[in-house]
């Protein structure tokens, strides 16, 4: 992002916090005291969130961890209230009804919205945690050895202050159970910094998975974020293999992995191919599914991506459809498939609403 849209993005944020900040001590039903403790509690939620990105990394990883996650957390409920609320506004606006006295200082209405919006995140926090297994069959068009290959792939784990050892151990074992072939790591491995996963000696739990033909991974747009060397370095320290625009020949078919589209200066997949046999099948991982007739022009057989968490929470899936050719699921073109995975990990708050958690499992003949 440019300068001025990082600005910009930041004065929204923090016009949206005002707002949000002056309704909700509008419909606050105590006294002044009350309300005083209440906007406190309301303000320290939102510097919260701040804080961990500005002042994350020279925090003790604890303190940092408990105001991601709570920062972070608050963030995702916002999006609600702000929904909310705007379309409180709205009522307000035209005059259709008489709303302030069923809104503001209702204890009523103020019970009405606290239970609701523990019901929408209550759900979403049990969609975030119930991993969906997904399974697919495809077939490549360019020979016929009766071989089959049995990966699973898996992208934006955001591995970090969010999501530590205790959640990865539950996921390792998940995978590990697929006794799959080979594990394909489509991308942000780490989240927002190095700091958390080297303290918490996380790359000695993702040693755990195991697979016959080894673990393979991708750059994305956070281990950008998070220091690119740093990040390739821990990478390599957790005994998993990077394909940085290189690729590896496995069991008779290529895994291609391109560096993530936020290096500017990365090769083209066409310059990645010219080293390669491309009557054999080719399997690519690219983070972000964005210009996929480039595949499809290259001969490819299957593209993994990720890096869109289908938008995470709804409404903001209903943009990642509209930004993305394909934001979520199987797709194909001509000869060539695509599958962007959801992201078995998430970014900030632990909640799904409208996208779902998943790994992915393929069983893919030659």
């Amino acid at each position: 992002m440019k300068i001025y849209q990082i600005l910009l993005f930041v004065s929204f944020l923090i016009g949206c916090c005002v707002y949000l900040t002056i309704r909700l001590w509008q419909i606050f039903p105590f006294n002044q005291s009350g309300k005083i403790i209440f906007i406190s509690a309301i303000i320290f939620l939102f510097l919260a969130f701040f804080l961990s990105f500005l002042l994350g990394n020279k925090l003790p990883v604890g303190i940092t961890t408990f105001l991601y996650r709570v920062g972070s957390s608050w963030f995702m409920i916002c999006v609600y209230l702000l929904m909310i609320f705007l379309l409180i506004d709205i009522v307000r606006i035209t005059h259709l009804v008489n709303i302030d006295k069923y809104v503001f200082n209702n204890i009523y209405f103020f019970i009405s919205l606290c239970s609701a919006l523990t019901i929408i995140m209550s759900i979403g926090y049990y969609n975030y945690q119930n991993k969906t297994r997904e399974e697919i069959t495809l077939s490549s068009s360019k020979i016929n050895e009766n071989k089959q290959l049995k990966i699973v792939a898996i992208s934006d784990l955001h591995l970090g202050y969010g999501i530590g050892n205790k959640e990865l151990n539950r996921w390792i074992k998940l995978i590990n159970k697929e006794e799959a072939d080979v594990i394909l790591i489509c991308g942000d491995l780490i989240d927002n910094s190095i700091k958390p996963v080297r303290e918490n000696n996380m790359n000695e739990t993702l040693k755990k998975f195991h697979s016959k033909y080894g673990v393979y991974a991708i750059l994305g747009n956070h281990e950008f974020i998070s220091g690119s060397n740093e990040s390739i370095r821990f990478i390599e320290d957790s005994d998993i293999i990077l394909l940085k625009d290189s690729s590896v020949l496995i069991n008779g078919l290529y895994i291609v992995g391109r560096d993530d589209a936020t290096n500017k200066s990365r090769k083209s997949l066409k310059e990645i191919l010219a080293s390669i046999d491309n009557s054999k099948p080719i399997i690519l991982m690219d983070h972000q599914p964005s210009n996929l007739d480039e595949a499809m022009k290259n001969n490819i057989d299957l593209q993994l991506s990720g890096h869109t968490h289908r938008g995470q929470i709804w409404p903001i899936s209903w943009i990642t459809d509209k930004i993305f050719e394909v934001s979520h699921g199987f797709y194909q073109k001509d000869k060539t498939n695509y599958y962007v995975t959801s992201g078995i990990g998430i970014w900030a708050g632990k909640f799904r609403l409208g996208s779902k958690s998943e790994y992915v499992v393929i069983n893919f003949n030659y």
